[in-house]
């Protein structure tokens, strides 16, 4: 793997790592967040930040790099009902609660460009060798 790819896994990582860690840290920011008819918020809340500790570090294991990405990509479909409620009812957030303006809408198209980021570590390797994205037997 090359070393831009190689960072942007490490970046991607420490992101999935440091956003699940915020679900505990800070939960009550992703509540107002939650679309209503999406039950038991917090557990939901809870079970997404697991989820995202969980990849952040699978990405950076090679034997589960490539189930990693793809559990990303299923991550980030299912947490797209929230975005979609965030910015649809502007949904206000923080501390103290305020719109997220323009942000909102910017994070809708920003999933694909995540997608698509976690995708590239599906891919195999452009060199010829397939070692850091299939799990060896």
């Amino acid at each position: 793997m090359n070393l831009v790819k190689t960072a942007l896994l490490w970046l991607m990582a420490a992101f999935y790592f440091g956003a699940g860690v915020n679900h505990f840290v800070n939960p009550d920011f992703y509540l107002p967040i939650m679309p209503p008819y999406i039950p038991w918020h917090e557990a939901m809340i809870f079970l997404s930040g697991v989820a995202e500790v969980i990849l952040g570090i699978a990405l950076l294991i090679p034997r589960t790099r490539v189930l990693a990405a793809w559990g990303t990509i299923a991550l980030l479909i299912a947490v797209f009902p929230a975005n979609l409620h965030m910015a649809l009812a502007d949904v206000p957030v923080g501390d103290p609660p305020e719109s997220a303006g323009v942000m909102r809408w910017v994070r809708l198209p920003l999933q694909g460009v995540l997608i698509a980021w976690a995708w590239w570590y599906t891919r195999p390797d452009p060199r010829g060798s397939r070692a850091d994205v299939t799990p060896s037997a």
